[in-house]
């Protein structure tokens, strides 16, 4: 994890990513990307937890154009209260 950036790399592969920029009052998810080699192992899903921890922890609120962020947050209404 790196500031704007939650990925997996392996053997200097990148095999998963999230990008999110700071908008100020708020952070915007805009790219999620996932290897075909784990494709439909729930891989995405994690990163999006793991973000989702992220603003937990930060008290951030977030919005998405990524569709998959944007799907993957309507489906967790628990976390309603960070996404706008």
């Amino acid at each position: 994890m790196e500031r704007g950036r939650i990925y997996l790399m392996q053997e200097g592969k990148l095999l998963a990513e999230l990008t999110y920029t700071d908008e100020g009052d708020y952070y915007n998810v805009d790219h999620t990307f996932v290897d075909e080699c784990l494709r439909g192992q729930g891989v995405a899903a994690q990163l999006m937890a793991a973000y989702q921890s992220l603003l937990e922890k930060e008290q951030r609120k977030s919005t998405a154009t990524c569709s998959y962020a944007l799907k993957w947050a309507e489906k967790h209404k628990e976390y309603a209260t960070y996404w706008m």
